[in-house]
């Protein structure tokens, strides 16, 4: 059994480590910040704890035997309540898988923590710190600008707005990054429109090209 002190330090630290990860969550705007990527971590470290040194006053008893990893075991499983509620549908977009992830990552610092594995734990903390706030700008570099596609209009005024763009794309509509109208300068008739579109395949921005060609009042639809 270890000591009351050496408890609330990997108490203590679990709450620091959590809240590493948590401070980059939060910074996002994350509904799952801070304060949840804490709880996290030392509610993992506290359960991890009890199960390895919560039952020892009926070790040694009579038919009693007991699995230390069962407890801390059903944390894997049973954070997954909090990654679902962190994960949103919008459209065809799949938000919060990130943050989902880094709270399951947050409940294995805590048992790693609580089971006394500091090296593990703190290495974990600064590899997915690295992953979550590192990766990112060369994720936006070389992957997420080469799904970014633009669309210009030219179509008669006042007959496509952002409403009309929204109605006619449906779960598509996600996409829309940007949208720019304003009057002609060669003729005062017609409206110029620039469209901006973010993560899109291609065979999804062929698709979108030819809705938008379609509408009533296009005269004209390049691609940028």
């Amino acid at each position: 059994m270890i000591s009351n002190i050496e408890l609330l330090a990997r108490l203590i630290l679990a709450a620091l480590l959590g809240s590493v990860i948590g401070f980059e969550r939060e910074r996002l705007n994350w509904a799952a910040g801070l304060r949840t990527h804490m709880l996290v971590c030392v509610g993992s470290a506290l359960i991890m704890l009890v199960s390895a040194f919560g039952f020892a006053d009926v070790l040694g008893q009579k038919d009693v035997v007991l699995d230390p990893s069962r407890i801390a075991a059903q944390v894997v499983s049973g954070i997954g309540f909090l990654g679902a509620g962190s994960i949103l549908l919008r459209g065809e977009i799949v938000r919060g898988l990130t943050t989902a992830a880094s709270l399951w990552s947050v409940a294995g610092i805590g048992l790693a923590v609580g089971g006394g594995m500091y090296v593990a734990a703190i290495g974990a903390t600064i590899i997915i710190l690295i992953i979550l706030a590192g990766i990112k700008p060369l994720e936006r570099r070389f992957i997420s600008v080469r799904q970014e596609r633009s669309i210009q209009l030219v179509v008669d005024r006042g007959t496509v707005s952002l409403g009309t763009i929204h109605q006619l794309l449906g779960k598509s509509s996600v996409r829309v990054k940007q949208f720019i109208s304003q009057q002609s300068e060669e003729d005062p008739e017609l409206d110029e429109v620039s469209i901006s579109l973010s993560r899109v395949v291609a065979s999804e921005y062929e698709a979108i090209c030819a809705r938008l060609a379609g509408m009533n009042g296009v005269r004209e639809c390049r691609r940028g």
